[in-house]
């Protein structure tokens, strides 16, 4: 048979976990019932990102980090800063707008 138009033998590539996003299963259940009430709350305020929610995803996750089944890294660097909630702009704030900002 001929080979002809074959690409040849093919490279053999190692494969490399991703840096984020896999992590060993909590096969023993150690972070269970912190997991459990964070799907209870989503479930409850219907996907909506809402604080509590957020909370226990916050300790969810440093559960998992205190038992060795994530490497540890900061909340700020899993998306949870600490975000200080500003009162809404009042009306002579929305009209003054911002430098740069073209105004209709």
């Amino acid at each position: 048979m001929s080979t002809f138009g074959s690409p040849g033998p093919l490279p053999s590539t190692k494969p490399v976990p991703p840096q984020r996003g896999s992590f060993p299963l909590d096969h023993d259940g150690e972070c269970k019932d912190v997991m459990m009430s964070y799907l209870a709350c989503i479930k409850k305020v219907k996907g909506v990102n809402e604080d509590q929610c957020r909370n226990l995803a916050k300790s969810y996750l440093t559960c998992r980090m205190e038992r060795n089944l994530m490497a540890r890294d900061e909340l700020k660097n899993l998306g949870f800063d600490e975000e200080t909630k500003k009162p809404p702009p009042s009306d002579r704030e929305k009209e003054k707008g911002v430098k740069g900002e073209l105004q209709w």
